[in-house]
């Protein structure tokens, strides 16, 4: 089936089998790597995109049904010769990466929770992000990271 997806600002038209996820078809079509193949299953969030500014997990979502959806990854966050995004940037700084596997999903994810006012405390950081795991243990790192990117991003 043709599908159109907007990724990172970019149309992108695609010949997929129906069966395709949004996953597979931004990895292996669009070649768009960030966005990483954890559990396929749904429950470690490594797949993590934003769809219309709201996170979903990309192994779960058909291609087919992402179509006329804003597509963002952490490809399209900060473009070349930009700075980085201000959640990139306070994963950098708080040392919330470690490995990195996860890194992308729990960025995506650490977005989406302050755009939705999930952000207010770091109890409700940990509960809001508790579907992307982290196999390294970052989570104290990670939480410093959103409450340092949060007034950053409200302020823009």
């Amino acid at each position: 089936m043709d599908v159109l997806l907007k990724v990172n600002g970019t149309e992108h038209r695609l010949a997929v089998d129906v069966r395709t996820t949004l996953l597979d078809a931004l990895r292996e079509r669009l070649e768009l790597t960030g966005t990483k193949k954890g559990c396929d299953l749904g429950q470690c969030g490594a797949c993590t995109v934003l769809m219309d500014g709201r996170r979903v997990l990309s192994c779960f979502i058909l291609a087919v049904a992402a179509q006329e959806a804003e597509i963002a990854t952490i490809e399209g966050l900060a473009g070349e010769n930009a700075p980085l995004h201000p959640m990139q940037q306070a994963f950098l700084d708080q040392d919330a990466y470690q490995c990195g596997y996860c890194t992308p999903g729990q960025i995506l994810s650490a977005i989406a929770c302050v755009q939705e006012g999930h952000a207010n405390s770091a109890d409700q950081i940990r509960e809001y992000m508790s579907g992307n795991l982290c196999r390294c243990a970052a989570y104290p790192k990670i939480v410093a990271a959103v409450q340092q990117a949060k007034p950053l991003m409200e302020g823009s």
